[in-house]
Formats: structure tokens, sequence, C-alpha cells
């Protein structure tokens, strides 16, 4: 079981240690709706230092980029950056994942933290022309510093105009009495702020003056559950849930980042899929009836015909209601229709939403 930087510090403060992703993580602190609540409102800060993060450069690195994901990365200018995702050779996804164009010819990917050596393994079979391909994973931590309140709290820690920085594009700079941090107006919360990438051998100083800057506004730390009742609000696929080696980026709703202008691995499935007509659909749901609708229940139709299943599930504490995610059968995927999720062998009744299901 690996630890991040600050492990010594969560179990400091107190906080709920779990295994994930082969780390030892910090899963709650005072309690998750408290937590929630205080991204939603305030500001909070995650340790999300599993992370992985590989730097590609030289010439042919878009080149590489650009044939392993399915979004298109010659888009990108200095400064900004691009949800996207890797594509299997089989029509599912082996991750998605971030990429930061960080000079003319390098390239920083975040991916999670589970598929650090599958995307690593992957990513380098693709390597035809010799790219440099630095894996900085084991030397790199990430907070993210989420909430309303981030670019008020944080400014003090930065000559970097932190209003100025628009939603995914990001500054190197100085910050936390750190040189070269790079400050990106990224997260996986819905309610702004910033992902801070620095050095192991710096994230205890940045933590200590984060904590000290935002004092005033309310800042605590918030764990892995929080995190995950925050992004289920937004509809954010979380991998190995909503999203894996099964499912194509189409049938989980990733269209957007889907762009056929371009040659990637899978162009020609993906781009027959999307002429047919995807089967199934990722989708967002609420319940109508009382019940909480958990991961790999069964979804049911009216006569308790399986036409699909739950892949993320919580009572959402800013919506106050119990919603999910799963996908179904493409005619039972418009918005308001019908469907059964089975809870304890009995179907209760929930209805299609648009996501997301929180809105500020």
């Amino acid at each position: 079981m690996k630890n991040t930087a600050l492990t010594q510090v969560h179990e400091a403060l107190g906080a709920k240690m779990v295994p994930f992703a082969g780390y030892n993580m910090p899963v709650q602190y005072e309690g998750v709706n408290a937590e929630h609540e205080t991204v939603r409102n305030a500001v909070g800060v995650f340790d999300v230092s599993h992370m992985g993060e590989f730097l590609l450069s030289g010439p042919d690195a878009l080149d590489l980029i650009q044939r392993v994901t399915t979004n298109d990365a010659s888009t990108l200018t200095i400064g900004r950056a691009q949800y996207s995702c890797l594509p299997n050779g089989n029509g599912g996804i082996v991750d998605d994942l971030i990429i930061y164009r960080i000079k003319e010819e390098e390239y920083l990917l975040v991916v999670n933290a589970s598929n650090i050596d599958k995307d690593w393994e992957w990513i380098s079979s693709h390597n035809t022309k010799n790219v440099t391909m630095r894996n900085l994973s084991d030397d790199y931590s990430l907070l993210a510093i989420q909430g309303p309140k981030a670019v008020e709290a944080m400014q003090s820690l930065t000559s970097v105009d932190l209003s100025a920085i628009k939603y995914y594009h990001f500054e190197v700079g100085p910050f936390a009495g750190i040189d070269h941090v790079i400050i990106s107006a990224t997260g996986y919360t819905g309610s702004g702020g910033f992902e801070i990438y620095c050095k192991n051998s710096e994230v205890k100083q940045v933590w200590d003056k984060v904590f000290e800057a935002g004092a005033a506004f309310g800042i605590k730390p918030i764990g892995l559950a929080a995190r995950d009742t925050l992004r289920l609000e937004m509809g954010f696929c979380l991998y190995g849930n909503d999203i894996d080696d099964t499912t194509s980026p189409l049938q989980a709703g990733l269209g957007w980042i889907t762009k056929f202008t371009k040659d990637f691995v899978d162009a020609d499935k993906l781009k027959a899929e999307k002429e047919a007509g995807v089967s199934q659909k990722l989708v967002g749901f609420e319940m109508i009836d009382r019940g909480i609708p958990r991961h790999d229940y069964r979804i049911l139709d009216a006569n308790g015909n399986a036409i699909g299943k739950v892949t993320s599930g919580t009572q959402g504490p800013s919506v106050k209601k119990a919603i999910g995610m799963g996908y179904v059968k493409t005619e039972f995927a418009t918005p308001d229709s019908e469907i059964f999720v089975e809870i304890r062998d009995k179907g209760v009744l929930a209805k299609v939403v648009k996501m997301p299901f929180y809105t500020k």
C-alpha cells in the first residue's frame, strides 16, 4: 500500500483512511455531508496525489497524443487543458484523462490512479516515433482546492491573478512560496476552484500555507467520499464505475470528446457505432419512490424485465434526493422515462433526468 506525502497529516487530522487504487487515502474527516457542503458553499482541499502524471515531449508528442486519444489535442494552446479518453482498440475505454499543453512540444497527461501502469503500457505501445515519456506519478503531489471561495481564499498565496484563469486553463507560477507550480482551473466537483501540482517535497509547505490562507474562509480538508458525491451530482463519470473497458465513449455520453476530424485508435469502430446508433446509453436518474440506488443494482422496465444497471448512486447532499447514473437500453434513455431500480428484490420507481443533477 502506497502513501502520499501527506498521509501522516491526514492521520493526525483524524481522517478515516482506506485502501484506494493501491494507496492509503483519506475517505472522510468529519463526515461526508458536512464535507460536501463545505465544498459547495465555501472551500475544501482534497489530497489527490494518487493520480498519475506522464510528461510527453518532443516534436512527435502531439502526434502520439492524437493517435491514442479521442479528443483533438491540436486545438490546445500553451496554458490550456483538455478532457479526453484513451480508446482501447475494441470500442471501450482504457481510461479518461486530462491533457495539459505545458510548452510548444511538451504535454502533461493526468490519469486515474488505478490505471497508471495500464495507461503507461498502452501509450508506450503506440510510441513508434521515440517520443520522450516520463512517468512522474511517484514524484508529484496534487491538491484540489475546490469551492466558490477558492479564488478569494487563495489569492494571497500567489502573484498570479486567480480570477483571470478560465475554466480548463492553467498558469505555471509561484504559489505558497514555491516557484513553478501548476495552478489549474480544473476539478471534479462542479463548484469551481483549482488543482495544484507540485513536487512531493513541496506539498507539505503548500498544504500548510493553503490552510493558513483559507482559515478565514472556513477551509477544511475533504475526503474521497465527498469527492464522489460531489462529482455524481454533476454527472461526471468515474472510471471503473460509469466507464471502463466495456463501455464506448458514445454510450457514455462522451461524444463531445470524440472527434472524427482526425485518425485515432478505434476511430472507424466508433464512427460506425455513431452512424448505427448506440444500443445503450448512460443516463442520470432520480428516485421517485424511497430507496438509494447502488453500483450494479439492476434497472428494470415496468414489466420487471432487465434493461440495464446502475453504475453510481447516492443520496445527493445538495440536491436532497436519491440520484444515480446507469446504462439503459436506448429506448428508455429519454428524460422523464420511467424506470425501476431493483432494491432488495423489489422494483423501485425512478425517472430519467438530464444531468447535471446540481446547478448553482
